[in-house]
C-alpha cells in the first residue's frame, strides 16, 4: 500500500504520522514538500520549487490563488514523476492552504484523498476584526479575505475526507461541509514534554532558573497581537510589581506567522517592549528568541505560571506540550481553548483584560503548591487526549481502513 503526504512544509503536522506508518510492513510512504521540506526517515521525499512570480498584472482578489495555480502545477510536475517510479497511492493526505490539492483527483483518479483542514477564514468571529486595537477590514479586504478559501473549498470538494485537529478548526468550515471532516488531533510528544522537577534553564547572561524560582513563561513561534504578545507585555509591569521575586521567560522570533504586519522598520516585539521599558527591570524579563527545542521544554519544566493567548485561530501544539510539562496554564478566554481548558486543568481569563491577567498569573506564584493539582490534570488531559500514544494510532487506522 503506497501513501502519499502533500504539504509544503513537510512534515509539519504530518511528522508522527508519516514515520509511524513507515513502520509497517507493506506500507510505502512517500511525500512532496517544497525545496524547505524535511527529511523523514524511510520517506521517499520528493522537492519541488516555486520561482517568485509577478502577479501585478492580476486582480487583487485573485492573486493568491494565482500563485496557488503555479504552486498546483510543481505538485502535478512532482506526482508525475512519482507515477513514473511506479509509486501508486491508494491514499493522499494533503495540507489544502497552498494550492498543493487542486491537481490531486485528477492525478491520483483512484485514490483516496483525505484533506487537512487547519483553518478556514471568515471576517467575522474569528481572528479578522478581534482586535479593536487595529481597526476593522473594509468591505474590500473581507472579499478578498473570503476568496482566500477558494483552493480549500475546491480540495474538500474533490476529496473523500477531511482531518481537522480541533473541534473549533473544524467548527469554522461551512456547515454543508463538516459532515466530511473528522476531529483527529496529531498528537504530541508528551514523553519528552513532561514534568522535571531537577530541570534549570540556563539563561544567555548565565542565570540559571530552576522549579524553586517564580518563573512566568510566554511562547510563541513569532511575537505577534494574534497570539497576544501585546496583552501579555502590557501585563508584565504588573506582574513584576506584585512580585519583586518573579522573572519572565518569551520565548519566539519576532517575524510575523500569521497576524498582520507592524508599521514599516519596527517589529511587534520592539513597539511593545517600547510601551512597557520604564514599568519593568531589564534584569527580570528574558528575551530568548527562537530557541532549540530542549531549551523550550526546560523553559516549560521551571515555569510556575504559562500564559497562552490567541486570537480565535489555530491552536498551537505550545500549549498542548505546556500541559504534558505540567505548568500551571494560564490562558485567553476564547473559542480554540473552550475544548481544551476546563476550568480544573488550567484557568481561563479575558483575552483584553490586561489587569485580570496580571492577577491570575500572579496569585499563582504567590500560591504554587495550591495548584499542583491543576498541574496534575493538566499533564493528565495532554497525555489522555493528545498524546502521540493516543492520536496516532487513531490516525493511522483512518487513513489505512
Amino acid at each position: 500500500m503506497d501513501i502519499l503526504f502533500v504539504h509544503n512544509n513537510f512534515p509539519a503536522q504530518f511528522k508522527n504520522l508519516a514515520a509511524t506508518l513507515t513502520l509497517y510492513p507493506g506500507i510505502r510512504v512517500g511525500a512532496i514538500g517544497s525545496r524547505g521540506s524535511t527529511d523523514v526517515e524511510r520517506v521517499r521525499l520528493q522537492r519541488y520549487s516555486l520561482e517568485p512570480a509577478d502577479v501585478a498584472e492580476t486582480h487583487p482578489f485573485a492573486r493568491r490563488f494565482d500563485l496557488e495555480c503555479r504552486r498546483a502545477e510543481q505538485i502535478l510536475y512532482a506526482a508525475t514523476a512519482f507515477t513514473k517510479q511506479g509509486f501508486a497511492p491508494k491514499t493522499v493526505i494533503a495540507h489544502c492552504g497552498w494550492g498543493e490539492t487542486l491537481p490531486l483527483r485528477e492525478a491520483f483518479p483512484n485514490a483516496r484523498i483525505i484533506t487537512y483542514c487547519e483553518f478556514y477564514y471568515r471576517s467575522q468571529g474569528q481572528d479578522v476584526n478581534f482586535d479593536p486595537e487595529f481597526g476593522n477590514l473594509g468591505v474590500d479586504a473581507c472579499v478578498a479575505l473570503q476568496l482566500k478559501n477558494a483552493a480549500t473549498l475546491l480540495s474538500l470538494i474533490e476529496s473523500d475526507d477531511g482531518i481537522a485537529p480541533t473541534l473549533w478548526q473544524k467548527s469554522t468550515y461551512p456547515g454543508e461541509l463538516q459532515g466530511k471532516i473528522n476531529v483527529l488531533h496529531e498528537g504530541v510528544d508528551t514523553g519528552t514534554a513532561m514534568p522535571d522537577a531537577q530541570a534549570v534553564l540556563t539563561l544567555p547572561n548565565g542565570q540559571r532558573l530552576t522549579r524553586g524560582d517564580e518563573v512566568v513563561t510566554f511562547v510563541a513561534r513569532n511575537l505577534e497581537p494574534l497570539r497576544g504578545y501585546h496583552t501579555f507585555m502590557r501585563a508584565v509591569p504588573h506582574i513584576l510589581r506584585q512580585r519583586p521575586n518573579a522573572h519572565v521567560v518569551i520565548i519566539g522570533d519576532d517575524k510575523v506567522s500569521y497576524g498582520a504586519a507592524p508599521p514599516p522598520g519596527r517589529s511587534w516585539k520592539s513597539i511593545y517592549l517600547d510601551e512597557v521599558a520604564g514599568r519593568i527591570d531589564p534584569r527580570r524579563v528574558h528575551f530568548l528568541g527562537p530557541v532549540a527545542y530542549a531549551t523550550y521544554i526546560k523553559a516549560l519544566q521551571v515555569s510556575s505560571a504559562h500564559v497562552y493567548l490567541t486570537y480565535p485561530f489555530v491552536l498551537s501544539w505550545s500549549l498542548i506540550e505546556a500541559m504534558a510539562a505540567g505548568c500551571a496554564i494560564v490562558a485567553s478566554d476564547t473559542g480554540p481553548l473552550h475544548e481544551v481548558i476546563d476550568g480544573q486543568n488550567g484557568m481561563l481569563t479575558p483575552f483584553f483584560d490586561v489587569e485580570g491577567l496580571a492577577a491570575k498569573v500572579s496569585h499563582v506564584l504567590a500560591h504554587q503548591r495550591t495548584y499542583e493539582p491543576m498541574r496534575a490534570l493538566a499533564r493528565q488531559t495532554a497525555v489522555d487526549r493528545y498524546s502521540i500514544e493516543h492520536c496516532v494510532p487513531k490516525l493511522v487506522d483512518f487513513v489505512t481502513r
